[in-house]
């Protein structure tokens, strides 16, 4: 069994420049030119021209006419799908999501972590308001969004400095936290109350309220909220009713995924905390 230093020694370097290309494009930045491909991962532009040309025969870039620009192709997009459908937390929360929408009339959501950003896996749409631009798939950063807290609140210290440093944190809104401190600040009422509230926090005019999903080791897996688009909502139903529905379908769906009794996977976030 190889090691990780092993394993790293290992990797094909032209793989992990290629992945390394396909990971530049971002939702706020989907056109890239070579030049800057070549400029930003630091390697020669004869190498980042092969490349292009093999993702693009191969579907996972294509050219943008008229700009010497290049956008992410089909293929990236069908893996994306692929990979969604594989997972069982999609398929499991799916009818409890449907229900908490119908239920609500408002847009339900579900979203795991991936690093420093959330990634929207599931979406049942209000119909009457469109929400932004968020679809499955969708990344947002973390600190900046009530979801992306729910899935931090669940880090410990340690983890949590490991993962942000101490860069300063982009801001979005004026709430937006933009250091480790203030996001830890948050963090510690976020997970007391066990679930997260927020108005404009991410974007003007969303209200949302999400609730951490937990598997059988009580860590937190995904989250779910539900949202509010232009329209003022009272805060007794925001902290009352709407938050116990949404409290109660994320209860459903860990106790699908096997999570312990809220008393247990409390304490266990406890452990984590000071082990931080």
């Amino acid at each position: 069994m190889m090691t990780k230093d092993q394993d790293a020694r290992a990797a094909v370097p032209g793989l992990v420049r290629g992945l390394n290309i396909l990971r530049l494009f971002k939702r706020s930045r989907p056109h890239i030119t070579a030049p800057e491909m070549a400029r930003e991962l630091g390697i020669p532009r004869s190498t980042v021209h092969r490349l292009i040309l093999t993702l693009e025969e191969l579907g996972f870039l294509q050219r943008v006419e008229g700009t010497g620009a290049f956008a992410l192709g089909p293929a990236v997009l069908t893996i994306g799908y692929e990979y969604l459908a594989s997972l069982d937390i999609v398929q499991l929360s799916n009818p409890v999501l449907a229900r908490l929408h119908n239920e609500t009339r408002l847009s339900t959501h579900l979203a795991v972590r991936n690093g420093t950003e959330i990634i929207y896996l599931s979406r049942h749409a209000q119909r009457a308001t469109a929400i932004s631009n968020v679809t499955v798939g969708t990344s947002l950063p973390a600190h900046a969004t009530v979801m992306g807290r729910m899935m931090l609140a669940d880090l410990s210290p340690a983890e949590l400095r490991a993962l942000y440093g101490k860069d300063p944190l982009p801001a979005f809104t004026d709430q937006t936290p933009t250091s480790l401190a203030a996001l830890e600040a948050l963090l510690i009422e976020d997970r007391r109350r066990g679930y997260a509230v927020s108005t404009a926090f991410f974007e003007r005019g969303v209200t949302a309220v999400a609730a951490p999903i937990r598997d059988r080791t009580g860590r937190v897996v995904a989250v779910i909220n539900v949202t509010v688009v232009d329209a003022t909502i009272d805060p007794r139903y925001l902290h009352g009713e709407l938050k116990d529905r949404v409290l109660a379908a994320a209860a459903e769906i860990s106790a699908v995924l096997g999570a312990p009794a809220a008393g247990a996977a409390d304490d266990n976030a406890e452990m984590r905390q000071a082990a931080g």
